[in-house]
C-alpha cells in the first residue's frame, strides 16, 4: 500500500501496511465473525480520522436497515453524542445513558430510547461520557465493560451498531472488545488513509489479547466527488488494499446528507428520494446480505421510508391547513 506519498496526486500518508502486520498485498485480516445463535452481530463503526461521514453512515445505515425489519440497537459511545441528536433522542442531566452503562453498572435495557423508527433503538451518549475513560482507569477488566452490557441485549436485537469516538483511547478498545467485526468508513479525500496503520495496529492488538477473532470486516467509502480525479485514486487504492470487503456501494458527498442532521433525522427520513438516501439504502441491502440478515427486506426498507415521509408531509399540511383556519394556536405553529 501506498507509503508517505506527496505532491498533487497523494492520496495517503503513514499507511504503512507492513507496520500494522499486513502483506504488501492487502489487508490480511480473519475473516468477518458474524454473531450466531440468535444473538445479534455487533460492528463497531470506526476511524479515528474525524470528518469521514462516520456518524453519519452508522445513523443512515441503522435506519436503512430498521426500515428493511431488522431489530437494531445503536450504541452511541461518542461524547459528542451526534448520533444521538441525529435520531432526535436527547436526554436529561438524570436520564441513563452510555456513561451510566460504562461506570455505573447501569443495565442496557433500562438506558435505551426508542426512535421514530420502529424497531430502531438508541443507547444514548452524555457530555459525561467525556470523563468515562479517566475513570475506567481504575476499575476491573475495563476494557470489557460494554462487551458485558452489551451481552444481555445482544438476543433481543439482530444488529447492535457502536458509533466509536474519533480516537483510539479506552471507548473505542471497549467497542473494539465488543464488536464481532468492525466496519472502517474511508472519505475519497486527499489523506484519506492517514494514520489507518495505527488503526490496524490497534486492531491487531485487540485481536491478539482481548477479543480473539476481531477484524475489520467492511470499508464503506464516503464523500465521493465524481469530478475529482483525487477521489478516483482513494477509491482504486482502498480497494486495492481492502479487496472485497470493501462495499460495492460508495456514499456520495450531497448538500441533503450534510443537511439531515441539523432536523434531527436520517437522511432515508428526512429524503428518502434524494442521491444520499439511494445510496444508503443500497448500502444497507449489501451490508444485510454479508451479515446474513434475514429478517432484512429491502422493498420494505424503500416502502417503509417513502410511507413515513408522506405522513410527515401529510402532517405538516394538516397543521398548516388548521392554522390557517385559526383552529391551532400559533405558538404550536410556530414550533
Amino acid at each position: 500500500m501506498t507509503v508517505e506519498t506527496t505532491g498533487p496526486d497523494a492520496t495517503s500518508s503513514g499507511t504503512e501496511a507492513a507496520d500494522a502486520g499486513n502483506t504488501e498485498a492487502g489487508y490480511d485480516g480473519a475473516p468477518a465473525r458474524l454473531g450466531g445463535d440468535g444473538r445479534a452481530t455487533v460492528v463497531a463503526f470506526a476511524n479515528q480520522k474525524g470528518g469521514v461521514g462516520k456518524t453519519t453512515t452508522t445513523v443512515s445505515l441503522a435506519a436503512a436497515l430498521a426500515q428493511g425489519g431488522a431489530r437494531v440497537l445503536l450504541v452511541d459511545l461518542d461524547p459528542q453524542g451526534n448520533a444521538s441528536t441525529g435520531l432526535d433522542v436527547r436526554i436529561g442531566p438524570d436520564d441513563p445513558s452510555t456513561y451510566d452503562v460504562l461506570v455505573e453498572g447501569a443495565a442496557v435495557a433500562d438506558a435505551v430510547r426508542t426512535t421514530a423508527i420502529p424497531g430502531l433503538t438508541v443507547l444514548p451518549s452524555s457530555l459525561e461520557l467525556a470523563g468515562a475513560e479517566v475513570e475506567l482507569v481504575q476499575a476491573m477488566a475495563r476494557e470489557r465493560a460494554l462487551a458485558r452490557a452489551i451481552d444481555a441485549v445482544r438476543p433481543d436485537h439482530d444488529l447492535v451498531l457502536i458509533d466509536c469516538p474519533p480516537s483510539l483511547g479506552l471507548l473505542t478498545i471497549n467497542a473494539f472488545v465488543a464488536a464481532d467485526q468492525l466496519l472502517v468508513p474511508i472519505q475519497c479525500e486527499y489523506y484519506a488513509l492517514e494514520g489507518l496503520s495505527q488503526l490496524l495496529r490497534t486492531v491487531g492488538l485487540v485481536e491478539q489479547n482481548l477479543n480473539a477473532g476481531l477484524t475489520i470486516g467492511n470499508v464503506v467509502l464516503t464523500m465521493f466527488d465524481a469530478r475529482t480525479r483525487l477521489a478516483q485514486q482513494v477509491v482504486d487504492e482502498v480497494r486495492s488494499f481492502f479487496g472485497p470487503r470493501t462495499f460495492d456501494t460508495i456514499i456520495p458527498r450531497t448538500v441533503r446528507l450534510s443537511e439531515a442532521p441539523s432536523y434531527a433525522q436520517p437522511i432515508t427520513v428526512f429524503d428518502p428520494e434524494s442521491r444520499g438516501a439511494g445510496a444508503y439504502l443500497t448500502l444497507a441491502d449489501e451490508f444485510a446480505a454479508r451479515l446474513e440478515v434475514a429478517a432484512y427486506d429491502p422493498a420494505r426498507a424503500r416502502r417503509v421510508a417513502a410511507e413515513m415521509k408522506a405522513a410527515e408531509v401529510a402532517a405538516e399540511q394538516a397543521l398548516a391547513d388548521a392554522a390557517q383556519a385559526g383552529d391551532t394556536p400559533a405558538e404550536e405553529t410556530d414550533r
